[in-house]
Formats: C-alpha cells, structure tokens, sequence
C-alpha cells in the first residue's frame, strides 16, 4: 500500500505537499512514547500518534519511516510540516483514533 492509499484508507489529509506519496507503507505501528518509537520505528513504517511536534520528524527520519499520521484531528503546526518536507517524511492528518487507523491496516494486510 502507498502513503496515498494510506491516506485515502483512514480519511486522513495529506499535510506534506512534496513528499513521494507513491512509496510503499509496509508495517504500522501506534504509539506516544517517542523513546519507545525510536527503539521500535522500521523503515517503511506509517506511525499513528496524537503526538505532532518537531521531535516526530526527527524520529520518522532515524528510523526512514514513510508517514506518520496524526489522530484524532491533530493538527501539525507549519514549522513541523516544513521540516517533514524537507527530510521527505509525509504527515497525515485523520480524525480517527490510533485504534481505528491500526484496525484499518490491519484489514489491509499491513501488520
């Protein structure tokens, strides 16, 4: 699954305009705990979190995630949407929970 199809699967609003939306999302996860993330986060990995600020992209880029997906209607300011651009991690944007965006995955085949 791409991130474009990602983000036409769970609602969500691409937040990143120059971003390659054609690269493959190949597992997921959810999680708030940065540190955790960072000791957890695969290359191809879309993150669900209600987490948006800078230190997000920071750990996307460490660990050459595809996305990362705000929650239930969290917003990401234009300072970090501006960064994500620049190290070429989408951001999306879903009024669904983590739970239902995993869910979602799940029914796809993305584990």
């Amino acid at each position: 699954m791409t991130i474009q199809e990602l983000a036409a699967l769970i609602g969500g609003t691409l937040q990143t305009k120059t971003v390659d939306t054609s690269r493959e999302v190949t597992c997921g996860y959810c999680c708030d705990l940065l540190s955790w993330v960072m000791a957890k986060g695969r290359e191809g990995m879309a993150w669900a979190t209600v987490q948006a600020h800078m230190n997000v992209v920071a750990v996307a880029v460490l660990a050459d995630m595809s996305c990362v997906i705000a929650a239930e209607g969290v917003q990401f300011g234009a300072d970090v949407i501006e960064k994500a651009e620049e190290e070429g991690v989408a951001l999306i944007t879903t009024d669904l929970s983590a739970y239902h965006v995993a869910g979602r995955m799940h029914e796809k085949g993305i584990a």
